[in-house]
Order: C-alpha cells, then sequence, then structure tokens
C-alpha cells in the first residue's frame, strides 16, 4: 500500500496558515494497528513501525513540531498493556519508537500520552494507573530516551464510580508537579467530560467545576504547558460514537458557548496581570476537603454503590477504554 496525506495536509496547512499549532497523534497505538500486524514475524513488526514513524514524520517534518509517540501502553494496574507490540517486540518497543521519532525529527516534541492517570495519591481513582505512567516516564528519562513530554488525557465522566470517577485538582497538580521534577512538560492532552449519568440539574454545575478546576491547578505548576480538547461543539464528539449520547464540550450543538467555556476562560484569566493563578479554588488546590470537611465536588459527585469492588485488577488489559467496564 501507499501513503495518501491529501487531507490530513489539507486540514494542517489550513491551522498553520491561520496561526494555530498542530500536534501529530498519535505514531504507536496499538487500537489503530490493522489486525494484518498479528500474523507478521518480530522483524517484520519493527520494520513497518520503523517505516511508519519515519514516513509519517518526514511528510510532516517542519510543520508538524509536537507529536504523541506512543499512546495507551498501559494497562488498568499499571503494568505494560498485553498489545500486539508487546507480544511482538517486548517491552522496548515504547523505547524504540522515541529513538526513531527523535531520529525521523531531532527537533520534534516527543510525548508520551495515556489515559485515567492525571491524579496521584492513595485516594486517586486510578492510582495503581497513575503510579504505573510516573514510573515508565522515569524508566524512559533515567536512560536517556529522548521523550520531552507527557499527556494527560482528562476524559472525565463527572456522573463516574469506581476507576470512573474524576480525580481532585489536588490529585492532578501532584502528578503535574512530580513529571515535572523528571524534566518534563506536561499537556492536558484530550480533555472533555461527560455528563449524561448525572441528574439534569447537576450537569452544567458539575461540567463548569470540573473543566475550570483541573486547569487551575494545572497552570499553578511551572511544568505544565497546555491543554488540548477532544473537540469543541457537542454536534462532533467521539463520545456519541464509542459511549452514548452525551454533551461533553464547550460548545453545544449549535455552536454556543455553554457554561464550561466560560470556566474555561475564567481559568486562564487567572494568569493575566493582576491574577492569582489557582487562587480560586482555596484549599482544594492543595487538599481534596475544604475548611468545613466538604469533599471536592460535594455537590455533584455520585457516592460510590454499594458494591463498589472494582472488576478485576485490569492486568495487562489492553482494551480501550470505551470498552473498559468501568469506563
Amino acid at each position: 500500500g501507499r501513503y495518501d496525506f491529501h487531507s490530513t495536509d489539507l486540514m494542517v496547512d489550513w491551522a498553520l496558515a491561520r496561526g494555530m499549532k498542530v500536534k501529530g497523534h498519535v505514531l504507536c497505538w496499538h487500537v489503530t494497528t490493522p489486525p494484518l500486524v498479528e500474523d507478521l514475524t518480530p522483524d517484520q513488526v519493527r520494520e513497518q513501525l520503523r517505516r511508519h514513524i519515519f514516513t509519517t514524520m518526514g511528510h510532516f517534518r517542519g510543520r508538524i513540531k509536537i507529536w504523541d509517540v506512543v499512546n495507551e501502553s498501559l494497562a488498568p494496574d499499571g503494568t505494560l498493556a498485553e498489545n500486539v507490540f508487546l507480544r511482538k517486540l517486548g517491552p522496548g518497543y515504547i523505547e524504540q519508537c522515541f529513538r526513531w521519532a527523535h531520529e525521523a525529527d531531532p527537533d520534534a516534541f516527543l510525548i508520551y500520552n495515556d489515559n485515567k492517570v492525571e491524579g496521584v495519591g492513595p485516594d486517586s481513582p486510578n492510582a495503581a494507573k497513575s503510579d504505573g505512567f510516573y514510573h515508565l516516564l522515569r524508566d524512559l528519562v533515567q536512560r536517556g530516551v529522548p521523550v520531552h513530554g507527557a499527556g494527560i488525557q482528562a476524559h472525565f465522566n463527572a456522573g463516574g464510580t469506581g476507576r470512573g470517577r474524576p480525580p481532585t485538582p489536588s490529585m492532578v497538580k501532584r502528578q503535574i508537579r512530580r513529571i515535572g521534577e523528571l524534566g518534563l512538560k506536561v499537556n492536558i492532552s484530550e480533555m472533555d467530560v461527560r455528563i449524561s449519568k448525572l441528574p439534569p440539574n447537576l450537569q452544567q454545575i458539575a461540567q463548569r467545576q470540573i473543566y475550570h478546576d483541573i486547569l487551575c491547578a494545572a497552570l499553578t505548576e511551572p511544568a505544565f504547558d497546555g491543554i488540548w480538547l477532544w473537540g469543541f461543539t457537542d454536534r462532533h464528539t467521539w463520545v456519541s460514537h464509542f459511549y452514548y449520547d452525551d454533551a461533553p464540550l464547550i460548545l453545544d450543538e449549535d455552536f454556543r458557548r455553554k457554561d464550561c467555556y466560560y470556566a474555561l476562560r475564567d481559568a486562564m484569566s487567572t494568569m493575566a496581570a493582576g491574577g492569582v493563578v489557582g487562587g480560586s479554588l482555596g484549599p482544594y488546590l492543595e487538599c481534596d476537603y475544604d475548611d468545613e470537611g466538604r469533599p471536592w465536588g460535594h455537590l455533584w459527585m455520585q457516592p460510590e454503590p454499594k458494591s463498589s469492588a472494582m472488576i478485576g485488577e485490569g492486568v495487562g488489559d489492553s482494551r480501550p477504554d470505551w470498552q473498559q467496564d468501568d469506563a
């Protein structure tokens, strides 16, 4: 076969002509890898993966300067997911992808990206995976692998419980801080906030608070370098195709600004002259409870079901988030 970049070229050139930055997503992700790869030998897989990275980055060199290199290589328990690349190439495939990407474009900013890794701490809904994310990045850095940044996806479900519960702002802040201490930058890479599992009177309250407070907390950390939304309007959202009908984005289906649009704007305005970054969060910036003992999100956060045991431990689970029981 051959590569056809025509449609992507149109989008990239349109964005660049209007002064926008473009991030390439993604060079290695088992979910979008064709099934035929299972029939290849390890040497063939290695060569085709290398070819794909060099071909794609070579085509966009000078135009796309930021790349998600490897995506979602971790299972829910923080171990490596049992995907085709691990089976064929072993755990070193992640390092190799970054080295190939750096060779293909030495000036590119290279990112490892994953989901449910946003919050750290014993009470974090995904503590094991968040720790695995940090340990993976630390290992890459210690071995001199050319990784420059980490993407925390932030596909949040306001009505979620168990591993589907949103992390608190202080959990996110601590995760960004410790990754920054490795010398890496951190971006919120795919943010949207699902609300349909909440009662209607709580949906906009929750969505506004999550967008606002998570970004405010992130902005207080020097390692944080940006936020990317996974779409803009509820008319075109992946959630409706992979989960259920929802309204997770900052513009409604008629492209009107929602409360969460203004929440993001208010969070970013704290960086302006006279603003205090993170100031509006009060005690929630460093703690999960306010001075009266009320937990963050108490107005809308759903209680855990009576039987709140996790379904399995997620060891080696390579399924995408939308196929997991606690998404």
